[in-house]
């Protein structure tokens, strides 16, 4: 189990697209054909990577769509792991031969 958080997806546009190539969230969200509202959520974290967002980045940023995915459900499943309690779970016994 991971003990540090991922990066959100947007934290990693931003480090490493944005600030090395001095790139404002206005004019990727023009090479993306998004508004600027859109990608700015997904920059501050308040939204996620959807399947379609993945072709656009992967046409314009590079790595692959489903990299893109990958990064939002790393991200997801672990803010499922400090949320959801599980204790009182244990695998199904099945008689099953």
């Amino acid at each position: 189990m991971l003990m540090f958080a991922p990066p959100h997806p947007g934290e990693f546009i931003a480090e490493t697209y944005l600030e090395p190539l001095n790139l404002t969230t206005r004019a990727l969200a023009r090479h993306l054909n998004v508004s600027a509202s859109t990608l700015n959520r997904i920059i501050k974290g308040q939204s996620g990577i959807s399947p379609e967002m993945a072709l656009r980045l992967s046409k314009v940023l590079g790595r692959s769509p489903e990299s893109w995915l990958n990064l939002q459900d790393q991200y997801d499943l672990w803010a499922a792991r400090q949320k959801v309690d599980l204790d009182n779970l244990h695998p199904l016994q099945t008689s099953f031969a």
